[in-house]
């Protein structure tokens, strides 16, 4: 049993408008490399070597173009489509195929992270929870899903985007879960905003006692909108060297 790894690189970026305009976000730069080499590199330092790129919008040859099979990472990529703004939990329900029976690492494409996963994953593994969830403590949480926390400091709930935030503790966008994930995605309804939020995907695992979760000790920035791009970029600059661009393109090519 290997973990698998998935990127979530649909959307239209429209909070990035008019940056995203003529391409897909995932592409954008992030200080001296496109923005969907961050989700990749935290994969691959998970120990993921195949790797599943879900696309959207009108750009899906330029990151086939960028990509190519994956293997100038070092990563076995796939590729599929989603169609239309569904949500992310429907992005992960798209992934049914290429997990098969194996566990899946999920991160969202507009996730800089700086920092090892590799021991929360592999606890992941081989253990038995349902599913697992990456948590960060940020000072604008209403932005994100946001955890509930009981008196002892449990986690009992999670609140997608609301207006008072009960913590200032958010999932940032790295999920795990096991193949019956596809089963509790099909059984889901879209929220008031018309999508499948993966915050209702979480409280499933959380009433059913199935979610683990750690609190990430490294460094994590989103790039989803203007001022948090122009805030990746600044962060990037601090580690990026520490992540090599392993490509066997010619410039002249690309």
């Amino acid at each position: 049993m290997a973990l698998k790894g998935v990127v979530l690189a649909g959307g239209s970026g429209s909070r990035l408008f008019p940056l995203t305009l003529v391409t897909n976000k995932h592409l954008l730069p992030v200080y001296d490399r496109p923005m969907i080499f961050y989700p990749l590199h935290a994969l691959k330092e998970m120990g993921c070597e195949e790797v599943l790129v879900v696309v959207g919008g009108r750009s899906v040859g330029d990151i086939l173009e960028l990509l190519h099979d994956g293997s100038d990472l070092g990563l076995s990529l796939t590729y599929r489509y989603q169609r239309g703004a569904l949500g992310i939990a429907h992005a992960i329900g798209l992934a049914r195929e290429f997990a098969g029976a194996d566990p899946i690492a999920i991160v969202l494409g507009d996730n800089i992270l700086h920092g090892s996963l590799r021991q929360f994953a592999d606890g992941f593994v081989a253990g038995t929870a349902g599913a697992g969830a990456v948590l960060k403590e940020v000072p604008d949480p209403q932005r994100f899903g946001v955890a509930e926390l009981d008196a002892s400091g449990r986690v009992v709930g999670f609140e997608e985007k609301p207006e008072r935030p009960k913590s200032n503790l958010i999932p940032i966008g790295v999920y795990f879960f096991r193949p019956s994930v596809f089963d509790v995605i099909g059984d889901l309804r879209p929220s008031a905003r018309g999508e499948f939020e993966i915050t209702d995907l979480l409280n499933h695992y959380l009433r059913d006692d199935e979610l683990s979760h750690t609190v990430f000790a490294g460094e994590w920035q989103d790039a989803g909108t203007i001022d948090s791009l122009i805030e990746a970029n600044a962060f990037a600059v601090e580690f990026a060297p520490e992540m090599p661009v392993e490509t066997g393109h010619d410039v002249g090519e690309v």
